[in-house]
């Protein structure tokens, strides 16, 4: 597949970049997936903390992703850490409002309200009863995110303030290799592709897991 400006093998550095793009996606997932089940929980449970976890949703809702994104990232610092937080920051509202709606619905059914009258402690209901209920969904959704925090990563990167420039990511490589696209365009392209098969590969597993979870998309069968 060639080599870039530098004579670095491009096949190479696309799968050591795997590494980096993966990794990211996969933590920053699941950072929004406990966060977020975490803070939707409480606001669908515990009637107080409704108003104030919704409003800040709301509120980082209301701010464009890569602008918001963009901004925790200078705000933090580029570095690992803050390149995480940057990325989940945007989708951590899609989590925690997915979460509050279930458990908004699974607190009504009959055995919650059995557990309520036996005297178990918010936490344990919380744990034991509505959390297992509400899980599916909120893994099918974490599919989405991981995806998303590749491609979040990699527009980060392109525009010089995600991983660092040393760190092969995809990113990194279609950022150095924009300079020479039209002499050698597989610099670009590779890695682009590598990108797109592996969005793509994630977005249906999501689809496959939320055709196994759901009953409904088998007839109710």
């Amino acid at each position: 597949m060639g080599t870039d400006q530098m004579g670095r093998d491009v096949f190479s550095r696309a799968i050591y970049g795997a590494r980096v793009s993966l990794a990211i996606g996969a933590i920053c997932g699941l950072v929004v997936l406990v966060t977020g089940a975490i803070l939707g929980l409480l606001a669908g449970y515990v009637r107080w903390l409704d108003t104030v976890i919704m409003a800040v949703m709301d509120g980082l809702m209301a701010v464009p992703a890569v602008l918001l994104g963009v901004a925790s990232l200078m705000a933090i610092g580029s570095n690992t850490f803050g390149l995480i937080f940057a990325i989940s920051l945007p989708f951590l509202p899609e989590i925690t409002r997915l979460t509050r709606s279930l458990t908004l619905t699974i607190r009504n059914e009959p055995f919650v309200e059995a557990a309520v009258m036996a005297g178990t402690g918010t936490p344990r209901i919380l744990w034991r009863h509505i959390l297992p209920n509400a899980i599916a969904p909120l893994i099918v959704l974490t599919s989405y995110v991981a995806a998303s925090s590749i491609i979040a990563e990699a527009i980060l990167s392109f525009i010089g303030i995600g991983t660092p420039p040393e760190l092969p990511s995809w990113g990194n490589m279609i950022a150095d290799g924009r300079n020479s696209f039209q002499r050698a365009p597989w610099v670009i392209f590779v890695p682009s592709t590598f990108l797109a098969v592996v969005v793509l590969a994630i977005n249906i597993i999501g689809d496959r897991m939320r055709d196994v979870t759901d009953p409904l998309s088998h007839g109710g069968h």
